[in-house]
């Protein structure tokens, strides 16, 4: 498959938050990078700046039914490894920390709990979930994944959490792309 990545922003080379249909090639990068078919894919909300989706945006409930509170999905396995090496060198704890004694920080994350819950809440209503976003929002720090997929299909500033994430990960995409998928169509 032919990849053009995306423009990039002026930020670390991450290119600026997309929204558009997922491909059948991006629904095949997709599997490739989970290692098994993606489910509930409503689009790509992130491109990593090798051109490959690295976040996709997910139906609040599955096709069985079952209710899906993971709205923004990191994909991209070296993103996924890089979130996983700083949730076991303690960054959540320090960030938890931070968040129980700082109050303007605390109101920044209750915003961005928010923001997810909007977001969500445009594309369905499922009451099992409502009220409850991700990633430990809007009270503690639970997963860095999400956190980064949020900030990343959002933009900066909208999850404090994520964009520290986001500084903090190595640039997981200088390798090239993290899956070969053979041509199956075009972006």
């Amino acid at each position: 498959m032919t990849v053009e990545p995306p423009a990039e922003s002026a930020a670390g080379g991450v290119p600026p938050p997309v929204r558009e249909p997922a491909t059948e090639a991006d629904l095949a990068a997709v599997g490739a990078q989970l290692g098994r078919p993606p489910r509930g894919t409503r689009a790509v909300a992130h491109r990593c700046p090798c051109g490959l989706p690295d976040v996709v945006e997910t139906t609040p409930r599955l096709a069985d039914g079952t209710p899906f509170p993971t709205l923004f999905y990191l994909t991209c396995p070296r993103a996924t490894a890089a979130c996983s090496r700083l949730e076991s060198a303690g960054v959540m704890k320090e960030m938890a920390e931070r968040l129980a004694e700082d109050p303007e920080l605390a109101a920044r994350y209750v915003a961005a709990h928010r923001d997810y819950l909007t977001r969500r809440e445009a594309i369905g209503e499922v009451p099992e979930i409502a009220g409850v976003s991700a990633g430990g929002m809007p009270g503690r720090v639970k997963c860095l994944h999400v956190h980064l997929g949020h900030a990343l299909a959002a933009g900066p500033g909208v999850n404090p959490f994520g964009d520290e994430t986001l500084e903090l990960v190595e640039p997981w995409w200088t390798g090239g792309p993290c899956v070969d998928v053979p041509t199956t169509g075009s972006h």
